[in-house]
């Protein structure tokens, strides 16, 4: 773990404006980070900017014993808010997540905001509208959601059953300005994939967006070929025929933060790399982005001192990121 570099990321996401960090969410590779390193990720994300925004422990599991020791850790640094991913694998009912899991954490620790985290294609299973409103009732530290179902109608009913002071964010980058702005919805704004190269312009669409400023569609497409590449899908060609490639977060952000020269690191496996076309996607979208709206990469540029058009251009840099062969 390169702790030196998350404090440095961390200062970068905080000097262009955001609102708060998620320390070790799927971005940060958190199904292959040892609770130690968890708990180390968590201590560096908030010594380094804690006093300044708002840092938030993913210390969601499938274990609630695992999710009580990270939540207690976290709390014991100082931080107040914890994201729970829905149990993943198991298979517990959306009953079962309620009692079983959230009501538990909230009850041991009412004062730590816990913020559910609803992604069933990930985790094959979904807590429901009308257990997040329980739960909600029951806990007033229950405040918040990350919602990326991609259901509207789902998102629409928790607005419905858990009232107008819930806080809903979206956590699908690309369907965030669409919940945000839908009356039924009133999304507060994204815990963000391509935050993490475009901090600036995705803080500024969301306080546009929450002004009713009309900007906000306009860096929203002027952000949307990063949103595209979230995640990545090809046709390849192999020696037993053509495949279908996905690659899903992290890898293709991580891999862009990698040759554009921030200090992310490779993946660990079974995460691997992208193949030769996903990183010409990759890089193809980002120079698009460049070329148009280069005030986009510019924080990152000024940051880290990087020439993001040398970096994008130069085929060394993507050296060790995909693989040669299929």
């Amino acid at each position: 773990m390169d702790y030196e570099g998350l404090r440095r990321l961390c200062e970068f996401q905080v000097e262009s404006g955001i609102s708060g960090i998620v320390s070790v969410g799927t971005t940060g590779e958190s199904p292959t980070l040892t609770w130690n390193e968890h708990n180390k990720a968590f201590k560096t994300t908030f010594d380094s900017v804690g006093s300044k925004t708002i840092v938030i422990a993913s210390t969601g599991s499938n274990s609630t014993s695992e999710c009580y020791e990270g939540t207690s850790h976290a709390r014991e640094m100082g931080i107040r808010d914890v994201l729970l991913v829905d149990p993943y694998y198991n298979g517990p009912s959306s009953l079962e997540i309620r009692r079983e899991y959230l009501e538990p954490i909230a009850s041991a620790f009412p004062d730590v905001g816990v913020i559910p985290y609803i992604i069933p294609g990930r985790c094959g299973t979904q807590l429901l509208p009308q257990d997040l409103a329980i739960a909600n009732h029951r806990y007033q530290n229950i405040f918040a959601v990350k919602e990326a179902t991609g259901d509207f109608e789902n998102m629409k009913q928790i607005r419905k059953l858990c009232g107008d002071n819930f806080t809903i964010l979206s956590g699908d980058d690309d369907k965030t300005l669409q919940m945000m702005l839908d009356p039924s919805i009133r999304s507060s704004g994204v815990i963000s994939v391509v935050s993490n190269v475009a901090p600036k312009s995705v803080q500024d669409m969301c306080q546009y967006a929450l002004r009713g400023d009309e900007r906000a569609a306009a860096i929203a497409n002027t952000l949307k070929p990063l949103f595209d590449i979230v995640a990545v899908k090809t046709i390849e060609e192999t020696a037993r025929g053509q495949v279908h490639f996905r690659a899903r977060n992290p890898v293709p952000i991580k891999t862009l933060m990698g040759i554009l020269g921030l200090p992310c690191g490779p993946l660990r496996p079974p995460l691997g790399r992208l193949t030769k076309q996903a990183i010409e996607l990759v890089i193809g979208k980002a120079r698009k982005v460049q070329a148009d709206h280069p005030e986009v990469f510019k924080p990152l540029s000024d940051f880290f001192d990087v020439d993001v058009d040398d970096r994008l251009n130069n085929d060394k840099y993507r050296h060790g990121w995909y693989y040669d062969a299929y």
